[in-house]
C-alpha cells in the first residue's frame, strides 16, 4: 500500500454514533438545500433533456447502513442503456468493488460537465432526507455485503455520505487500498469534528476537480 498522509487532528477516543439528533440535523440541511437549489435542479434537468433522450434522474441500488439496499439518486450522466453496455465496454477499469473508466464513451456531453463539477451528486440530498444517507460518511457502493472484502464491510457500520474522507483526499487518483484505509479511518474515528473537517474541505476539493470523472 502506498504511503498516505492525512493532516487530521488526533481523534477523540470516544466514537460518536449517528444519533437521532445528528440525523435530524442532516435532514434539515438537506431539506433547506433542496429548497435553495430548486432553480439549479430545473436548469440541470432542462440541459439533460436537451442533450439526450431519457430520464432526468438515474437510480441505482447501493448498500448502506447494516447492508441495507436503497435506491441512490443522481442526475443522469450517461446514455439510457448505459448499464447494458457496461459488460461490452473495452478497457474496463475496476477498482475493488468500484467500476471507473476515464473518458467513458457512455457519458453524455452534459454528463461530463456534471461529473467534473460533482453536480450529478446533488439529488442524493433526497437520500439524506429519507434517512438512507448522511451528509458525511463513506460513499455508498453498489456491491452487496457478501461481495465485499472482509475489511471493507466495516464501512456499512455507519450511514453512507454525500461526501467523505475519500472524496476530499484525491478521489479516483487514490489506489483501492488507500480508499479503503480512509473509509475505515472514518468508521473508527467518526466525530462531529471530523465531519466538519470533511465538510470544510469538500467545496475546495469539488472546485479542484482532481480525480473526478
Amino acid at each position: 500500500m502506498e504511503n498516505l498522509t492525512i493532516s487530521l487532528a488526533p481523534p477523540s477516543p470516544i466514537r460518536e454514533q449517528h444519533t437521532p439528533r445528528r440525523g435530524f440535523g442532516d435532514r434539515f440541511v438537506a431539506l433547506l438545500s433542496l429548497m435553495v437549489l430548486a432553480p439549479l435542479f430545473i436548469i440541470i434537468a432542462m440541459l439533460i433533456k436537451l442533450d439526450s433522450p431519457g430520464p432526468v434522474f438515474f437510480r441505482q441500488q447501493r448498500t448502506g447502513l447494516g447492508g441495507k439496499r436503497f435506491g441512490l439518486w443522481k442526475f443522469r450522466t450517461m446514455v439510457p442503456n448505459a448499464e447494458k453496455l457496461k459488460a461490452t465496454m473495452p478497457n474496463q477499469y475496476a477498482k475493488g468493488t468500484l467500476f471507473k473508466m476515464n473518458n467513458d464513451p457512455r457519458v453524455t456531453r452534459i454528463g461530463r460537465f456534471l461529473r467534473k463539477s460533482s453536480l450529478d451528486e446533488l439529488p442524493q440530498l433526497i437520500n439524506i432526507l429519507t434517512g438512507d444517507m448522511a451528509l458525511v460518511g463513506p460513499r455508498p457502493t453498489s456491491a452487496l455485503v457478501t461481495d465485499m472484502p472482509a475489511d471493507y464491510r466495516r464501512r456499512t457500520e455507519v450511514l453512507p455520505g454525500l461526501t467523505g474522507l475519500w472524496q476530499v483526499s484525491g478521489r479516483s487518483t487514490l489506489s483501492w487500498e488507500q480508499s479503503v484505509a480512509l473509509d475505515i479511518y472514518y468508521v473508527e474515528n467518526r466525530s462531529r469534528a471530523l465531519d466538519l473537517y470533511i465538510l470544510r474541505r469538500t467545496i475546495p476539493a469539488v472546485l479542484k476537480r482532481e480525480g473526478a470523472y
